[in-house]
C-alpha cells in the first residue's frame, strides 16, 4: 500500500473539527492503519503548504501551535514528508526569522536543498531570508 494524503485529510488529522467528526475519526484511523501496516502516509510539500494556510486562515492556529503540529508530524511514524530536510529547514528558518511566513521559508529551504545558492524575489520579506535576494 502506498498512500499520499490530501490537505483536507491532513487538516482533519491535526484539527478536531466539530463540524466533521466522522472525517476526523476516519483520518486518524488512516494514520493508525498505515502505522500498523508499516506503510507511512506521504505528505507532499504542496499539501503541507496548503495545510499551513488552512490552519492559519480557517482555524486561526497561531504560529507556535502550527510549528509544534508540524514537528509532531515529523516525529509520527505513520507520516512521512516528501522531503523531511526541506521541512526541517523551513521550520528552522521560520523560528530564526519571526517576520517571515511559512511559504517563503519553505520556498527558500527547497531551493537550497535543490542546490540553489540564490532565491530571487520581489517579496521584501522573503529577500531577507538566507540566500534571498530582492530583484530590482
Amino acid at each position: 500500500m502506498s498512500i499520499a494524503i490530501d490537505t483536507n485529510v491532513l487538516v482533519r488529522i491535526l484539527v478536531q473539527d466539530p463540524t466533521a467528526p466522522t472525517q476526523c475519526a476516519a483520518a486518524r484511523q488512516l494514520v493508525a492503519d498505515a502505522t500498523a501496516a508499516g506503510e507511512p502516509l506521504l505528505v507532499s510539500l504542496c499539501a503541507l503548504l496548503e495545510t499551513e494556510w488552512v490552519l492559519r486562515s480557517r482555524y486561526r492556529v497561531g504560529r507556535k501551535a502550527m510549528v509544534a503540529a508540524f514537528i509532531s508530524m515529523l516525529e509520527t511514524p505513520g507520516i512521512e514528508f516528501e522531503h523531511d530536510a526541506t521541512v526541517e529547514e523551513a521550520l528552522y528558518l521560520l523560528d530564526q526569522h519571526p517576520s517571515a511566513d511559512f511559504a517563503d521559508c519553505l520556498l527558500v529551504a527547497r531551493a537550497t536543498h535543490l542546490g540553489r545558492s540564490r532565491f530571487v524575489t520581489f517579496d521584501a520579506g522573503a529577500s531577507r531570508l538566507p540566500g534571498g535576494e530582492f530583484l530590482q
